[in-house]
């Protein structure tokens, strides 16, 4: 299995995640790896760790989710692993919860979330977003 975490969606990637089908709720797993510094274009807050950066943008993103109907349902740091094996763990988990696709499409490209983009990437190395429906196939 290859993993190739990245901060941003190549935008074939993003077109095509996007052209999907509305099938309402979805919960999205989040990986994070952070940078072990923060890394901002313009040199400012350097002795932020990345993952202080990304709290930065983690506390204002919360509000966005739950502004359109969505809920941060859970955030975690990563202590190990059980079964399987990858080069490298994450650093933290966190899964959010969106009403629907274009409700997730509206804010990723609204204007509050470009305004808050820069601590993601000043923080993050990189990460896995993989969409999931709740209660699919182990009832």
């Amino acid at each position: 299995m290859k993993v190739v975490n990245a901060v941003h969606p190549e935008p074939k990637q993003a077109m095509q995640f996007f052209a999907g089908p509305e099938d309402g709720p979805f919960v999205m797993v989040n990986l994070l790896k952070f940078k072990e510094k923060a890394e901002y274009p313009d040199g400012s807050d350097s002795h932020l760790t990345g993952l202080q950066a990304y709290n930065r943008y983690a506390v204002e993103v919360r509000k966005l989710v739950e502004g359109l109907g969505g809920r941060i349902r859970f955030n975690g740091q990563v202590t190990g692993l059980l079964l399987g094996e990858v080069e490298e763990l994450w650093d933290a988990v966190g899964l959010a919860e969106y009403p629907s696709l274009k409700a997730f499409q509206a804010m990723a490209m609204s204007p509050e979330m470009q305004a808050i983009e820069h601590h993601r990437k000043a923080g993050l190395a990189g990460q896995l977003n993989i969409k999931t429906k709740p209660g699919v196939g182990f009832e």
